[in-house]
């Protein structure tokens, strides 16, 4: 039982504001002809997906997800909106549709683009049987091949790329060691090195990398610490990442056709966490998620499935909680993260 909750917290990695807070301030117009044209494609994992994970799953399709927005769960890792959405405001357009949507027969247009991402996998493959991002590139390419008229891929077109960690969760249920750890983050760089140009090899003008969040600050590894202090072991596994990352991303510009631009761009979403914690100013208040099972055995979510009995709690006010669950931030979170990579993001236009 420890061990399958343990995987089923880490299947959730991946991968309340008021409406008028979420809105992106209209004072801000920059370039605003690329906005309206601009297109974001989305890959990667539960950071990113707003519902493309089968709803016979539950989960992210299951309360108390989604009650701060859109009220009822959407398949998203979160009591609300996550990274796609305020990635999306903040460069002037909607969160697009996602590509479970659009398969099912939505009435929604690829207008914004589409979002391929899916909770709980990763580079490679992980535990959870759904498409890791070399697959979800070949449902982009189909769409490229098969629909390139109303795609309308142009230089306004944005790609992000969302890792958070689902692959090291792989790797350390499957009874690896610390030793082998380097082998399998140049194996995980290499092949997002691979994703990325494949992407813009299919007209994509920028590609956004988001780099591995601070780890050790996730509520799984702070709890045994009775969510007061990050752990440094897991952090030095994110920031090892993110170095070979930045080296790599820096190495692929510089064989660009074009070096006056730049079309592999790292959005530092590890320093914007830290910002968002502000531990040094006492946030380690911040490390204590909302929502959270009854004990070690449950997580957020879970019911008993004879009597229905509900065997996670939610704080009083989710507002003044940075994280939603065990791994995942909440909408406050999301809305905090994002409004630190804000100036980063508009670069991009």
């Amino acid at each position: 039982m420890k061990k399958q909750a343990l995987f089923m917290v880490f299947f959730f990695l991946l991968s309340s504001i008021s409406d008028a807070r979420f809105v992106v301030s209209k004072s801000t117009k920059v370039r605003n002809h690329k906005r309206q044209k601009l297109k974001l494609f989305v890959f990667g994992d539960s950071y990113a997906d707003t519902g493309n994970w089968p709803k016979s799953y539950g989960g992210a399709w299951g309360k108390p997800y989604g009650i701060t927005f859109p009220g009822t769960p959407s398949g998203r890792f979160s009591d609300g909106r996550v990274l796609t959405d305020y990635i999306a405001a903040i460069l002037g357009t909607k969160s697009p549709i996602t590509y479970r949507g659009w398969k099912s027969g939505e009435k929604k247009s690829m207008k914004y683009g589409m979002n391929f991402a899916y909770g709980g996998t990763g580079i490679f493959n992980t535990f959870v049987n759904q498409p890791n991002m070399t697959t979800q590139i070949d449902y982009f390419q189909h769409l490229v091949q098969q629909t390139h008229q109303d795609l309308h891929i142009n230089s306004s077109t944005i790609a992000l790329l969302s890792v958070a960690g689902n692959d090291y969760a792989t790797y350390f249920t499957s009874n690896h060691t610390l030793k082998e750890l380097p082998g399998l983050t140049k194996s995980i760089i290499n092949q997002l090195v691979l994703n990325a140009k494949r992407i813009h090899e299919l007209g994509v003008e920028k590609v956004v990398i988001t780099t591995l969040q601070p780890l050790g600050c996730l509520p799984q590894f702070t709890s045994s610490e009775s969510y007061q202090n990050c752990s440094n072991n897991a952090n030095s596994i994110a920031k090892f990442h993110n170095q070979l990352l930045m080296e790599s991303v820096k190495k692929l510009n510089n064989e660009s056709d074009n070096h006056n631009t730049s079309p592999f761009v790292i959005l530092d979403v590890y320093q914007a966490f830290l910002s968002a914690l502000n531990l040094s100013a006492g946030g380690s208040k911040l490390l204590r998620p909302c929502c959270q099972g009854v004990t070690k055995e449950y997580l957020c979510g879970n019911v008993e499935k004879d009597t229905g009995i509900m065997k996670y709690n939610v704080c009083g006010n989710v507002s003044d909680s940075f994280f939603w669950d065990m791994i995942h931030p909440s909408q406050q979170g999301w809305h905090t993260v994002s409004s630190n990579l804000r100036s980063s993001l508009l670069q991009l236009l």
